[in-house]
């Protein structure tokens, strides 16, 4: 198998991390699917199944930076591959979990921080595989197109699980999840290096053409003290914070918000669930294009922050105005519309960490990741709880403020200044001026 005269090998293997990253979504959506019928057989609730989601999210933030720093290190190809089992394993387990066990609630909870520490490698380590692999001038789309397997995953699981569901119980959802990432992740092994160079698949010319990939990236040092003093950090772990506090209302409450608020049954639930999913999956790919074009056109600034600001304020518009239409399917097509909002400004967080980052990017990446995690944390068991005490609206209301926050903080990103590199002598408008820079950490 060969690069030459077809697909360049660095796109098929991001094509199979939009796998990875799909699967990665199927496995912890799969008890948003299957709360209702967990719930019924365990005596859980929606509380409890707020703690399951919970206990994930916090796993996946604490252990951000431990991937990241494990992904430099040891390669994107062993990390990822590892965390593909260990997630299926937790997956299985809890389709074992016997229906008269006794404290079935915290044994849940245990297994889905579980699963959180398995999948806290899948971004960091795929950002670092980007870095390695990439040109600056497609980060934002390869990005997008990772996290396009975001959207696809979360939209496939709830027809395809409610299938698996109604026909032979909701054991059967977490087997099909555990089976598929397993053979997911072997796949991965067998094709992935973890520098281009490495790859007996990968020409020469390929090799040649991936500027910025630095063949010694895993033994440089982490400028941990240049990274810490920057501002851009910590905006951006708070507006991804605001990022994944929306987000985990679609992944966590919306096919329970269509069925319980909506009076949509099982099966109509399930399709218009679909529909926020397929929404990120588009809007991802074709904000990572255009964050590509803008910081080609008019430099990694406007490319990477300001889609992501006017990307957030629109997707507060949606929301609010989802939240209250009567008409339960114009609200459901509304709301998908803010999801693809949101999802525009995906790739934004990711490429701007390279960007600023550069060789340490997994880090930088992973250190954003958190602050995201904690916020789909908080939304995994807010949301019921303001729901329950002020209604599905004011939850709505809730994420769109969070949506304009991540707007304000975007504009106080500046990624046409890598770390260590002064601000007076950077380049401001030419994308592969600043990547040069970047190289030269």
């Amino acid at each position: 198998m060969s690069a030459r005269g077809g697909m360049k090998m660095r796109w098929a293997l991001a094509s199979w991390l939009f796998v990875l990253s799909a699967v990665a979504f199927l496995d912890r959506t799969n008890v948003s699917i299957a709360g209702l019928q967990m719930s019924k057989e365990y005596a859980l609730g929606n509380q409890r199944l707020g703690w399951m989601a919970s206990a994930f999210l916090i796993a996946y933030a604490a252990f951000q930076v431990p991937a990241g720093w494990v992904s430099a290190k040891f390669g994107p190809r062993r990390v990822l591959a590892l965390g593909v089992v260990w997630w299926g394993v937790a997956t299985a387990l809890t389709a074992l979990l016997p229906p008269s066990v006794s404290h079935a609630a915290a044994i849940l909870v245990a297994l889905r921080f579980g699963l959180g520490i398995g999948e806290s490698v899948m971004y960091p380590a795929a950002n670092q595989f980007v870095m390695r692999w990439f040109p600056a001038q497609e980060r934002g789309f390869v990005n997008g197109l990772i996290f396009a397997g975001v959207g696809a995953g979360s939209g496939l699981t709830p027809p395809l699980l409610t299938w698996f569901i109604l026909h032979h119980g909701w054991r059967s959802a977490f087997w099909l999840s555990a089976i598929v990432g397993m053979v997911a992740g072997a796949i991965w092994w067998w094709i992935a290096r973890d520098r281009p160079d490495q790859h007996p698949w990968v020409a020469v010319a390929e090799v040649d053409e991936i500027v910025g990939s630095s063949t010694d990236a895993h033994e440089e040092k982490i400028p941990w003290r240049l990274m810490l003093r920057r501002f851009d950090l910590l905006a951006m772990m708070g507006a991804y914070f605001g990022f994944l506090y929306v987000a985990w209302i679609y992944f966590s409450w919306f096919f329970i918000y269509m069925a319980q608020v909506r009076g949509f049954d099982m099966k109509a639930s399930a399709r218009y669930t679909m529909l926020p999913f397929l929404s990120m999956t588009l809007f991802c790919l074709l904000g990572g294009k255009c964050s590509d074009v803008l910081a080609r056109s008019f430099g990694v600034r406007v490319g990477r922050c300001f889609i992501a600001a006017g990307a957030s304020l629109l997707t507060a518009v949606f929301l609010l105005l989802g939240s209250q239409i009567h008409n339960p399917q114009l609200a459901g097509l509304t709301l998908a519309l803010g999801a693809g909002s949101l999802y525009f400004s995906q790739s934004s967080y990711w490429a701007a960490s390279i960007d600023i980052a550069g060789i340490s990017s997994g880090v930088f990446s992973s250190a954003v990741n958190m602050g995201g995690q904690i916020g789909g944390a908080v939304t995994a068991s807010l949301t019921p709880w303001i729901a329950h005490r002020f209604g599905w609206t004011t939850s709505f209301g809730v994420a769109a403020a969070f949506a304009v926050l991540s707007a304000l903080l975007w504009l106080t990103v500046h990624p046409e200044h890598p770390l260590g590199v002064e601000r007076s002598t950077q380049p401001r408008n030419h994308l592969a001026e600043q990547t040069l820079a970047t190289q030269e950490l």
